[in-house]
């Protein structure tokens, strides 16, 4: 039984599987950063290996984190695609269940955020500068309202397509 990676560029992800860890995303250091060092945009600190809200020591290194590095550059890394008659029915609560969503993942994780959300034809956009957080806020949704979620990761990038219908 051979265990290759398909080489289709997109990859349908099951609810139980992880996605691929060893995919690199390019906005993280490629290297330790010395500690503290603390974002100039947003004031996330690096300490004890990891970005975290904490308050801003003296002696600190300036370093933008990945999060704010992705916005400036606008290349998110998740997008989640809501559409239906369902969802256009729903919409306010659908939209307040992922903002609430996004607020309780920022207190713990400051680089999970969303970038923008967009009002397309019949549908709505939500960009994300982290993989993970598209994916949660994909199945919260899926989780309260039922309908069907599709998960695309594009192997060899770290870039989640997330779609929810009902």
């Amino acid at each position: 039984m051979s265990m290759n990676k398909p080489t289709l560029a997109f990859h349908l992800v099951s609810h139980e599987r992880p996605l691929f860890e060893e995919d690199i995303d390019a906005y993280q250091a490629k290297g330790k950063l010395p500690e503290p060092t603390a974002c100039p945009q947003c004031g996330a600190v690096f300490h004890e290996g990891r970005w975290q809200w904490a308050t801003i020591p003296g002696n600190t290194h300036s370093e933008t984190c990945p999060a704010c590095h992705r916005m400036n550059d606008n290349d998110p890394a998740g997008f989640i695609t809501l559409e239906g008659e369902f969802f256009k029915a729903h919409i306010k609560e659908i939209m307040s269940l992922i903002n609430n969503f996004e607020q309780h993942e920022r207190v713990e994780h400051p680089l999970k955020r969303i970038m923008a959300i967009e009002q397309q034809d019949d549908s709505v956009l939500v960009t994300t500068t982290d993989i993970h957080l598209a994916r949660g806020i994909g199945e919260a949704v899926r989780h309260a309202y039922h309908g069907q979620l599709e998960l695309h990761y594009n192997i060899g990038e770290h870039l989640l397509r997330a779609h929810w219908k009902r």
